[in-house]
């Protein structure tokens, strides 16, 4: 499977892009349940995030995160 790694507001997680195999590194992706399911333009990609934060459905970025590979 093609796996990658896309970084979001400073948290980085390993991604599948099997059903997005048109990526290149620097797009925008969306994740779900660790697929990237769709490939976004920017405008669009920052205007879905700030509609999370509005919603407040960012609260994953205020924790902590592991190093990667622990």
């Amino acid at each position: 499977m093609p796996m990658g790694v896309v970084s979001f507001g400073g948290i980085t997680k390993e991604v599948c892009f099997a059903y997005t195999p048109e990526v290149v590194p620097g797009d925008w992706v969306l994740v779900h349940v660790g697929f990237a399911i769709s490939r976004l333009d920017e405008d669009h990609a920052l205007e879905v995030f700030r509609t999370l934060k509005e919603l407040g459905e960012l609260g994953e970025l205020d924790v902590p995160q592991p190093a990667r590979g622990s």
